[in-house]
């Protein structure tokens, strides 16, 4: 059931562009390096000059197989491309070749969990997006228009890039879910090694299609929100436009199907130009290109070369340490935070010790520095012996964070190290610890009455002082046994 916003439920579908990671162009053998001087990576392919003719990448057809077994889709034996035509003046053709009726890749789905963060006590959520299809379609070119002096500049190195547009159904119902399906989308391209998911630099472009109905109506009229290029942005950009739209229903307007950006500087959407129907494009098969043939080898060639999938190691890390989904989707976000939990959990012998520690502590340090798992400066071996530490008694848990925050600063080689050097190591000696719990009874005899007739925050309160007695080395545990028997409790 979707969460209505002021009576009206919110419709979201997603294209995405995510481009292919190969070395060349989909048609021509110009390079595709991000970065290069303007014009100087566009072949006279890219440019449709005369005599000139497209040969197809055979790598960018292999990521596209690839896509498909990663999201169960139907990858077509046979697919056509097409000419999308239309009139842009970095789009040096007057077409785009792309595939329309008949796309490499159709159906298939994207799981994921949304929802209250992990900690917050109330349970995620799992969604299911069904995809429409996923068509390869080289890229245009781009318009420049800072330093011209109110003109713009052509620059074409794109022109020409390959790309896989992802095309979703209309499935998801807040900014919420669609965050969550284009991070998932985005975890799947990057960890199959299609895409090298660089938002900044425009390999994975995601175009939000938003609309807002009454329960039970016809779908409203949609505008497509182009090139987000941040998750943050993503979220703020749909829930403005979401707001807009309901503001314009209520004051008795229509809303006008329309392409519009997003202005992370003022917050808000505006209208670029009116938005065309597929038929607008005149699509008609490209006469210079064969049809696409995919022989059922190749496929099971390229299945038996697949890595892993998230959600196939998702499903082990549960079946294998028990471990809830929504941390084994969590801890399946990367390759490398996988590969990272997993040694942890090996070296270890306490998998969800690990994973919770890997998404709390270590995921916090991350999140907070901007950086990703590759760049922890506690490892897997450290962290492992740092739970080891936990478990055997040595230190405690508010210990052990103080252990990592050493570590994570440089300041300790080993855990060992850290503890002895730091004083951090529990109260083992029994007799010591009598002491102090003999000790806090007589200082706190108003707690002392206050347990005694019921009230368990005031044995909540004497612990806190047998702790801060012990300067945080006493065992909690065996504080609170000590206490409850010298209470007669």
């Amino acid at each position: 059931m979707s969460t209505l916003i002021q009576g009206y439920e919110v419709v979201i579908g997603f294209e995405t562009h995510a481009q292919l990671r190969t070395r060349s162009k989909l048609f021509s053998r110009a390079a595709t390096a991000f970065g290069a001087a303007p014009n100087t990576q566009a072949s006279a392919v890219d440019l449709a000059l005369p005599g000139t003719l497209p040969v197809m990448n055979r790598e960018a057809v292999r990521c596209a197989i690839r896509l498909g077994l990663a999201l169960g889709s139907r990858i077509a034996p046979r697919s056509v491309f097409d000419r999308k035509n239309y009139f842009y003046p970095d789009l040096p053709k007057g077409y785009q070749i792309s595939q329309f009726q008949q796309p490499v890749v159709q159906g298939g789905e994207v799981s994921f969990f949304v929802g209250p963060s992990t900690g917050s006590g109330q349970a995620q959520e799992k969604k299911t997006v069904r995809l429409v299809r996923a068509h390869l379609e080289e890229d245009a070119g781009k318009s420049l228009h800072e330093d011209f002096h109110g003109m713009s500049g052509i620059d074409l190195n794109r022109a020409g890039t390959p790309l896989l547009e992802i095309v979703t159904e209309p499935d998801m119902r807040s900014s919420a879910e669609a965050v969550a399906y284009a991070r998932e989308l985005h975890k799947i391209v990057t960890w199959i090694g299609i895409c090298d998911g660089n938002m900044q630099e425009g390999s994975f472009r995601c175009d939000a299609n938003v609309s807002v109905r009454k329960p039970g109506q016809p779908l409203g009229t949609r505008r497509e929100i182009k090139n987000l290029n941040s998750f943050k942005f993503m979220q703020q950009a749909i829930d403005y436009e979401i707001r807009w739209q309901i503001e314009q229903l209520e004051d008795g307007h229509a809303i006008q199907q329309a392409t519009v950006l997003f202005d992370p500087d003022s917050g808000e959407t505006r209208a670029m130009r009116t938005k065309e129907d597929s038929a607008d494009y005149r699509y008609f098969p490209d006469p210079d290109l064969p049809p696409l043939c995919i022989s059922e080898s190749w496929i099971e060639q390229e299945r038996a070369q697949m890595p892993e999938l998230p959600r196939q190691m998702a499903e082990r890390l549960v079946a294998q340490h028990g471990l809830p989904e929504y941390d084994a989707a969590t801890l399946t976000q990367s390759p490398a935070m996988a590969a990272y939990f997993e040694q942890a959990a090996a070296a270890s012998g306490q998998p969800k010790l690990a994973s919770n520690w890997v998404m709390g502590e270590l995921s916090r340090r991350l999140n907070a520095e901007d950086i990703g798992i590759e760049a922890a400066r506690v490892s897997a071996a450290q962290l492992a012996q740092l739970i080891g530490r936990i478990q055997d008694g040595t230190i405690s848990n508010a210990a052990a964070r103080q252990v990592f925050e050493v570590l994570w600063r440089g300041e300790g080689e080993t855990v060992d190290a850290v503890i002895e050097a730091k004083g951090l190591r529990q109260m083992n000696d029994s007799a010591a610890l009598e002491k102090i719990v003999d000790e806090v009874i007589a200082a706190n005899p108003g707690n002392v009455e206050q347990f005694k007739a019921g009230k368990d925050k005031a044995f909540n309160a004497l612990v806190g002082q047998v702790m801060k007695a012990s300067r945080g080395k006493a065992n909690p545990q065996q504080a609170s046994e000590l206490l409850r028997a010298r209470l007669g409790a």
